[in-house]
């Protein structure tokens, strides 16, 4: 048998065992033999691995696993490099969530002044990862789910050699709820944006088109279950006619949503530490050998039938269709040729290539995702070079910040507060 090397970069993620669950499935056609958990957090990394190879014994797979604290002994002949890295944990996403709230700003993990701050942390330590692949694994393909996957994604593929696809269960979660709103399986659905700023723009059912009829009724999706969910008028989705992913709310109802932050006990961030804590609990369990159902709690639901099957269907040549993070390519005529986008791919072994979508005419979906990818390129260069005039333009073009006063000085607080994870800004 041909070794096959799966390398889990940040596998002391609570997030685990979805991906060992999904390799289990897929394994007759995704015959991994060798799977590297790496994580600097050695105790999380031992409770996590060792669930991992339990789950792994019950379903009599024959894969060897190795637990690490070493970046290089991981990657070195590596096929395939899965990512969820987060820099700072959880104590700096409770920092995100909280100290933009002072200054009249949402506090979120992904998006407006709280994402920035965590792409700010990641893409260093993401780009580090993809250097020392292009010296251990130069061939492997690297499958980030870090967020702000959109933005890491920007960064990884136009500023290093390897291999790398950005991804997020937004889509298939999204596409799920529609067939389930609709009680319809045999749909095509077009699904257009950057990362959490994406949208549905079209819906056929056997060739016909039935998106206006969608609208009319006020249908959306049910979003995910950790972003506080309110839902959508009807008479929005049908003013900008689309059907927009569950991270519009922040966009489109933010004062409901700063309200709502600020009245809340606890920051999802820390929502999430008391989870967590109950999940490393019950991992420790010598009995427990399949993924927990507890687990969908933290917001990871279908991870593994995402980020696996975008796997096998790269290992095994499938040019199957996946919607995931890739440079524009030309599919979308109003975006620039390097600009990561969120779209359908076809993917195969030697590349993921985005579908073109032609005569595309939303306006509305159009201009938010070029107002949106300026700050996510400035956002890159601020995080690249450590320069705090990037950093403030990417802040002022933000549609969830602007205010140069408050945004300066919430950019001061926080870049002191994550001083320890941004050693760009100190040289």
């Amino acid at each position: 048998m041909n070794k096959l090397k799966i390398a889990i970069i940040g596998a002391g993620s609570t997030y685990t065992p979805e991906l060992i669950e999904g390799i289990i499935k897929r394994h007759i056609g995704l015959p991994v033999t060798h799977l590297a958990l790496m994580d600097i957090d050695s105790t999380k990394l031992d409770i996590v691995g060792q669930l991992s190879q339990r789950m792994i014994r019950e379903a009599g797979l024959d894969i060897e696993v190795l637990m690490t604290e070493d970046l290089d002994g991981a990657l070195t002949d590596a096929d395939f490099v899965l990512a969820q890295i987060r820099v700072g944990k959880l104590a700096a996403r409770v920092l995100d969530e909280t100290i933009p709230l002072k200054y009249g700003f949402i506090g979120q993990e992904t998006t407006g002044i709280g994402g920035f701050f965590k792409a700010l942390r990641t893409i260093p330590v993401m780009m580090n990862i993809a250097h020392r692949m292009e010296d251990l694994c130069p061939n492997a393909w690297l499958i980030n789910f870090s967020n702000p996957s959109g933005i890491i994604a920007q960064a990884l593929q136009n500023y290093t050699k390897v291999k790398s696809v950005g991804l997020c269960n937004v889509p298939i979660n999204m596409f799920s709820d529609i067939h389930e709103a609709l009680q319809e399986e045999n749909l095509t659905i077009e699904y257009v944006g950057l990362n959490h700023l994406s949208y549905i723009t079209g819906i056929w059912k056997d060739g016909h088109d039935i998106f206006k009829d969608v609208l009319e009724k006020g249908i959306t999706g049910q979003g995910m279950k950790n972003i506080p969910i309110k839902g959508f008028d009807a008479k929005l989705i049908q003013s900008i006619e689309a059907i927009p992913s569950s991270y519009l709310e922040y966009f489109y109802d933010r004062n409901d949503k700063l309200e709502h932050l600020r009245q809340e006990e606890k920051s999802r961030g820390q929502v999430c530490m008391d989870i967590e804590d109950r999940l490393l609990d019950l991992y420790k369990k010598e009995e427990l050998t399949t993924k927990p159902q507890e687990l969908e709690k933290r917001g990871g639901a279908r991870y593994s039938e995402a980020a696996i099957s975008l796997v096998d269907s790269i290992y095994n040549d499938k040019g199957e269709i996946h919607v995931v993070n890739v440079r524009n390519q030309g599919a979308l005529s109003f975006m620039d040729e390097d600009d990561v986008v969120e779209v359908a791919c076809q993917v195969g072994r030697e590349a993921v290539r985005p579908v073109v979508i032609h005569n595309f005419d939303n306006r509305h979906v159009m201009e938010m995702m070029q107002c949106v990818k300026a700050y996510e390129n400035h956002t890159v260069q601020a995080a690249l070079h450590g320069s705090d005039a990037e950093a403030i333009q990417a802040l002022l073009i933000h549609p969830l910040i602007g205010d140069y006063p408050n945004a300066l000085a919430c950019y001061e607080e926080m870049k002191a507060a994550h001083k320890k994870y941004l050693t760009q800004f100190q040289n």
